[in-house]
């Protein structure tokens, strides 16, 4: 059973920055894209950014240019680091793996998630 541990959510003013961290147990990180996801209360879950078992990456135009995701794979972690954060993007942060190397933009094309980290942005 694949696990997903996140963290690194917070109480942060506009304008600061956070660092979200995900750990995915299992050998063969890898071989799957890797997803953020947010929900806000009232809205759907949305893509924040993915990135292929590769190098290619995707942002939502919302965080563009403010967000930067990575991975580690010698250490099965996912990291998003969000700078100039906006009251707007508050809401609880997911990682999700995909269900193939290339994943998606749509919450259907990622098969495994965390539990979730609140992200808190004060105005």
């Amino acid at each position: 059973q694949v696990q997903l541990v996140e963290s690194g959510g917070g109480l942060v003013q506009a304008g600061g920055s956070l660092r979200l961290s995900c750990v995915v147990s299992g050998r063969t990180f890898s071989r799957y894209a890797m997803g953020w996801f947010r929900q806000a209360p009232g809205n759907q879950r949305e893509l924040v950014a993915a990135i292929t078992g590769g190098v290619s990456i995707n942002y939502a135009d919302s965080v563009k240019g403010r967000f930067t995701i990575s991975r580690d794979n010698a250490k099965n972690t996912v990291y998003l680091q969000m700078n100039s954060l906006k009251p707007e993007d508050t809401a609880v942060y997911y990682c999700a793996r995909g269900r193939t190397y290339y994943g998606g933009n749509h919450p259907n094309e990622y098969d495994y998630w965390g539990q979730g980290t609140q992200v808190t942005v004060s105005s």
